[in-house]
């Protein structure tokens, strides 16, 4: 029988989570999928395990990500996705052979091949951003206020209104920059 994988409900969004294995892509940018197995416990963390993963699976999986990236800050910045990354979506979306289906407890799962290979669970990740880009979901897409981050996300605060990829890392960082400056400057002598 088929593998059958939870969607991802880790108070964030596959696609754009995928896209963030890549961060801090204005300043020294930190590779969070270098090797094949790295992949392969990703998509496990992210419940869309696979079996293995290649080199060239690897460079197929990067191209995803890149391109949902690209077509996340597009969108977030108001613009049309570019063309190759609209392209790549699609591509991913199709090769897999995975398909969602409805439990009798009303919730989705995805079901992928008897032997889940990295096409299936990027054409998850591609189904998943598809549908964010289309408008299908209560959100918006936006970018990290972070200058060195700049991490496309999906924002589904209830004002719509959230700054930062995530509060944990480029929220806390910019505030701590923030207490910082603040201090420096009180603490200068008067002249």
């Amino acid at each position: 029988m088929p593998a059958e994988h939870p969607d991802f409900r880790l108070g964030s969004v596959l696609a754009t989570s995928f896209a963030a294995t890549l961060t801090e892509r204005q300043g020294d940018p930190v590779e969070r999928i270098p090797t094949p197995q790295r992949c392969v416990d990703w998509l496990a963390l992210s419940g869309i395990a696979v079996d293995s993963c290649t080199s060239t699976q690897l460079d197929i999986a990067t191209q995803l990500r890149e391109a949902i990236h690209a077509a996340a800050t597009a969108a977030a910045q108001g613009k049309t996705p570019p063309a190759p990354a609209v392209q790549t979506l699609n591509d991913r979306s199709v090769h897999g052979r995975a398909v969602a289906i409805l439990t009798p407890e009303g919730t989705r799962l995805w079901q992928l091949s008897p032997t889940p290979c990295v096409e299936d669970a990027l054409s998850v990740i591609a189904a998943d951003a598809i549908s964010i880009l289309a408008g299908e979901r209560p959100g918006r897409l936006a970018l990290c206020a972070s200058p060195t981050c700049r991490a496309a996300f999906f924002d589904t605060s209830q004002s719509r209104s959230r700054r930062w990829c995530d509060m944990n890392t480029c929220g806390n960082r910019e505030k701590k920059a923030r207490f910082t400056a603040a201090q420096r400057t009180s603490s200068r002598p008067v002249q």
